[in-house]
């Protein structure tokens, strides 16, 4: 008995992935979308904006792209939820590591989500930006992404208006970040 293909092995296991993560989209044509979208993202294509992932996945425009991320109905807490567990099965090791860390989005305006004046260590200084957190689970297996949380600073939990208006979840509150 022969093994799979490096190819086929791969082929298989991103099929076994979409078709858990699928099940958190609605529409048939989201998940259609989700997985020729994460193809693009998982490609070669050197700039991975809207335009040359619609371009790589055989779109003419990145209307449908956009529209995924903006619009589609599809729960991106249930695709993390099935991302960390295929995660934790496929690259399982007594001796894995977690690793968080955030990073900084630099940003012009006042209307993002989160943005203020604050530390970005991307930028090294003190700027206006976004913070992410990052969860990152690592093992001799290989190494993935697992949870995320836009950071939220005081100003702006303090501030009702300014977050209905961003459309910020009624029961989010702040919460410091971990020194």
């Amino acid at each position: 008995m022969h093994s799979p293909s490096p190819k086929a092995f791969w082929i298989s296991t991103f099929n076994g992935l979409c078709q858990r993560i699928q099940q958190c989209c609605l529409r048939n044509i989201t998940r259609h979308r989700v997985q020729r979208y994460l193809q693009g993202l998982l490609s070669s294509v050197e700039r991975k904006n809207g335009w040359q992932l619609a371009e790589e996945i055989g779109e003419s425009t990145p209307y449908g792209v956009q529209y995924l991320l903006d619009r589609a109905t599809w729960n991106e807490d249930a695709v993390r939820d099935a991302l960390r567990i295929y995660v934790c099965e496929a690259l399982a090791d007594p001796q894995a590591i977690l690793i968080l860390d955030e990073t900084g989005f630099l940003k012009k305006g006042t209307k993002s989500v989160g943005v203020q004046r604050q530390y970005s260590g991307t930028a090294e200084r003190i700027e206006n930006c976004q913070i992410g957190v990052f969860l990152a689970y690592t093992s001799r297996n290989g190494r993935a992404l697992i949870d995320r949380e836009l950071y939220l600073p005081k100003s702006w939990t303090q501030d009702p208006e300014r977050c209905r208006a961003a459309h910020v979840p009624e029961d989010h509150i702040f919460a410091t970040k971990p020194v």
